[in-house]
């Protein structure tokens, strides 16, 4: 597999699925390109919440805005540079504040199935 450089503006951001709130998600590495993981940019509007269990293990590294993930354990908050790690199966309310936020991730296995 070749070397891969991506940015925001490569993603096809496309409304979570199972939810109508202002929350994009958008693949630019996946099970399409042959590798394990799948590497995307996801933005989420000002004041957003998605709660989802999580399918598969995400990492999510918050390039602007802030984002709070909180489960039954407690919640944890990080800015831009900072990382939050979920494991699958976490139950899982992910919040945007109220500038918003940008950012990328890497899940394992890879959480979309293709279509066809």
């Amino acid at each position: 597999m070749p070397v891969h450089k991506f940015a925001l503006a490569d993603a096809q951001l496309e409304r979570s699925p199972g939810q109508d709130a202002d929350i994009f998600a958008g693949n630019v590495l996946d099970q399409r390109h042959g590798g394990p993981v799948t590497i995307g940019f996801g933005r989420y509007g000002p004041s957003q919440a998605l709660e989802e269990t999580m399918a598969v293990h995400d990492t999510m590294v918050i390039l602007q805005g802030r984002i709070t993930v909180a489960d039954a354990g407690g919640s944890v908050t990080a800015g831009p540079g900072e990382i939050i790690a979920m494991q699958k199966g976490d139950r899982v309310t992910i919040r945007s504040h109220e500038e918003g936020a940008v950012t990328a991730y890497v899940t394992y296995p890879h959480w979309q199935q293709p279509e066809g």
